[in-house]
């Protein structure tokens, strides 16, 4: 079954109880949801409906060849989608629920619809911690698939605001519960024999991966999109970016990081954490100002300003 498609403003609704049933609804419907995740909002649907799938594809003008993540509530609903090695159990235990994804080989007799997966034989699968999407699930009694509920490329949302920002009129209901924790995507992660390949940075850093399996942690897919957040250009303003600023031109909107002149501060006291959460709202101001042009300054590559600098080199291609 399928709700009808018809012009509609997106409706942005407190999450509660009453917003948690409507919500599943539309799920059930075949309609997806704008939901908020302890990294980013994800628009999500049901991951065994090709209808709903493509729906996700369609709001977020999104290319087929780029799979999407399914969320889970538990770990036994992942067990019937993919198959775990040992290390990927290890993975699991010390990471889940939490902001990792693991690409894992899909089961035969999962149920996912193909569009999920895009045509490749793995499937990215999480487990989040946030309330409000492990609540959808299980109301919705499904695995969720859930890119970022934004267009597709374009800035990632932290906050109800940016998805109808971008969304207004491609999704009926958001779940608003406020910004968001982390402020990153996920991490995204292959465990393959021995080693770990690292698809996308993330908060669950290379360094937390090697520690959690004992096994060395390498970067890269050989320019195949095998996981989402792997195009050139993604996380993209529509103005110029210019990275490693120290000062702001006359038209540049200057996102700073520690004590310096800016408009805006990542983190004035320098915790990558911080500017972690800030990173997509600050880029989200500098896109709404008058000034034509933005520049980031530099950040360091130690941890999560691994991710913070993937997300920046990206914005800026």
């Amino acid at each position: 079954m399928t709700i009808a498609q018809s012009a509609f403003s997106t409706r942005s609704c407190r999450y509660g109880a009453e917003a948690l049933r409507e919500a599943a609804l539309l799920i059930r419907a075949g309609e997806p949801v704008a939901v908020p995740t302890e990294t980013v909002y994800g628009l999500a649907a049901d991951a065994t409906d090709n209808s709903a799938v493509a729906a996700i594809y369609s709001a977020k003008g999104r290319p087929s060849f780029n799979p999407l993540i399914v969320h889970v509530a538990d770990l036994d609903m992942a067990r019937r989608l993919a198959d775990f090695s040992p290390i990927a159990d290890r993975l699991a235990d010390r990471f889940w629920p939490g902001p990792l994804t693991l690409v894992l080989p899909v089961r035969a007799d999962s149920g996912l619809s193909p569009l999920v997966t895009a045509g490749l034989p793995t499937v990215a699968l999480r487990l989040p911690a946030h309330p409000a999407m492990r609540a959808l699930i299980r109301e919705s009694g499904c695995p969720l698939a859930a890119p970022s509920a934004n267009r597709s490329g374009s800035i990632s949302p932290t906050r109800a605001e940016h998805v109808l920002a971008s969304l207004n009129g491609k999704v009926r209901l958001i779940l608003d519960e406020g910004p968001t924790s982390e402020g990153l995507e996920s991490t995204i992660a292959a465990p393959e024999g021995d080693h770990i390949r690292l698809l996308r940075p993330g908060p669950v850093t290379a360094a937390m991966l090697e520690d959690a399996t004992g096994l060395p942690v390498v970067s890269g897919s050989d320019g195949k999109i095998e996981a989402p957040g792997q195009l050139e250009s993604h996380y993209a303003p529509s103005k110029t970016v210019r990275l490693n600023a120290l000062r702001a031109e006359k038209d540049e909107y200057l996102i700073g990081f520690g004590l310096m002149p800016c408009h805006i501060n990542l983190s004035p006291e320098a915790d990558l954490r911080e500017a972690a959460a800030h990173l997509f709202a600050a880029l989200h101001i500098a896109d709404a100002s008058a000034t034509p042009r933005i520049a980031v300054a530099p950040i360091p590559m130690e941890g999560i300003g691994a991710a913070i600098n993937d997300r920046l080199r990206r914005a800026a291609a």
